[in-house]
């Protein structure tokens, strides 16, 4: 082999090299993607706060006025979430979580040998009630509003279903709470 066919091995290596890098600078001009401002998109996470407080919603009309609108009926489909850890009928037993007949203007930690979480057991032995603003924030996000709460329950962030849910936890015991 001459030094004459190196030179045109290497001269249709670099002429390669050339015309794909060209080829490809083409290509990006043409078919240019449209970047966004911010790459990527925020994933919220059940109690990461900084990632709620900028993907949150407006703020939701105050339990008491929802709770005009709001329907057993629904709740009580609502619920069906519920059901898998909770019992509601009267005199129910407890599963993962504990009974919820009563628990409306009930007492905190309300089942008798049940163990709860012990921000939520202080707070029953100090004789807390729910209330319906409880509920609601609860209900919203089990772990932001009791800290340490053992409920994987991620919350039902609809404030009408929140309130439809209430109502049905309302209807359970055998003279309802009155209504705010």
């Amino acid at each position: 082999m001459n030094f004459q066919d190196v030179n045109k091995g290497v001269g249709a290596l670099l002429g390669a090299g050339i015309w794909a890098m060209v080829t490809g600078m083409v290509a990006s001009v043409v078919f240019a993607p449209e970047m966004p401002a911010k790459p990527g998109y925020a994933v919220a996470i059940a109690g990461d706060t900084k990632a709620a407080a900028k993907t949150a919603e407006p703020a939701a009309a105050p339990i008491e006025e929802r709770m005009k609108a709001a329907d057993a009926g629904r709740g009580q489909k609502g619920f069906s979430k519920c059901s898998s850890c909770h019992t509601p009928e009267k005199g129910g037993g407890a599963k993962v979580g504990p009974n919820l007949w009563g628990v409306v203007a009930g007492p905190k930690a309300h089942v008798a040998g049940f163990k709860y979480s012990g921000d939520l057991a202080d707070r029953g032995k100090a004789g807390e009630a729910w209330s319906y603003t409880d509920l609601d924030k609860f209900l919203t996000d089990p772990k932001a509003f009791m800290k340490g709460t053992a409920m994987g329950f991620a919350g039902i962030k609809d404030p009408a279903d929140r309130a439809d849910v209430i109502a049905y936890l309302r209807s359970l015991a055998d003279t309802p709470a009155a209504l705010p």
